[in-house]
């Protein structure tokens, strides 16, 4: 299937599950993040304090895992 065919195809059925369920709710973005402080959320945090946030001279964002000394 090419791209052009795939893409009309993706469109047309998101437009039908718009019309269907109607449009998506993005809710309020200046809302303050929920914190649960559950299990999930307790396994993520241990699995980030593996990485360093770093910023390049452009302003992109990456992460790198830290060494382990």
């Amino acid at each position: 299937m090419s791209d052009h065919k795939f893409l009309n195809k993706f469109m047309h059925v998101t437009e039908r599950a718009q019309a269907v369920f109607g449009p998506a709710d993005h809710g309020d973005m200046s809302a303050p993040v929920a914190h649960r402080h559950d299990d999930f959320e307790d396994s993520s945090d241990e699995q980030l304090s593996h990485f360093e946030q770093h910023t390049d001279s452009e302003g992109h964002h990456y992460a790198e895992r830290k060494s382990e000394a």
